[in-house]
């Protein structure tokens, strides 16, 4: 079973890209609907990556939800219109309503808009298969659709202002 995306987002291809690989992002994406904390006793990395795997914990008020072992992978395919950058979470479910699932292949691509390379164009694919997919896939296609909703209004939030300039002995 498939959950599809589609979206366009006020941000930059570069900075949707560093924002796919931040846990902090993602803690920010899925707030204040679902909880995710790091399994591990030293945290979330700063920053996954490629191969990067990481157990995570989903709660909602308080309620556990289970827990999912994210399994970073990234790589970069062309199109007709250019570059496209796909990070794969092939984890899976550890715990929880979701570990009755015997697949979780999970793409994110992003891409320059085309005609407009200062927004990015947001390819989202959900792959889910197992005995309890059929009964899991309505729930998990309304959060997809308030997700598609975090991310068009918290992207520009994502922004890259670049690294700081250290003034020139000149300038002092």
């Amino acid at each position: 079973m498939r959950i599809l995306q589609k979206l366009v987002l006020d941000i930059d291809a570069d900075a949707a890209w560093r924002a796919l690989h931040s846990p902090a992002a993602l803690a920010e994406l899925y707030g204040p609907l679902l909880r995710v904390e790091a399994m591990a006793a030293d945290g979330l990395p700063v920053r996954w990556e490629h191969g990067s795997d990481a157990p995570v914990r989903y709660s909602t008020a308080g309620l556990g939800l289970g827990a999912h072992l994210i399994s970073m992978r990234d790589r970069t395919k062309t199109d007709a219109n250019g570059p496209v950058r796909i990070l794969r979470d092939a984890g899976i479910p550890l715990t929880g309503p979701l570990a009755g699932l015997d697949a979780w292949d999970h793409q994110m691509a992003v891409a320059p808009l085309p005609g407009d390379p200062s927004r990015t164009l947001w390819r989202e694919r959900l792959v889910i298969r197992g005995a309890v997919a059929p009964l899991l896939w309505p729930a998990l296609w309304a959060v997809w659709q308030w997700r598609g909703a975090r991310l068009k209004r918290l992207a520009p939030t994502w922004a890259y202002d670049g690294e700081p300039v250290e003034p020139d002995a000149a300038d002092e």
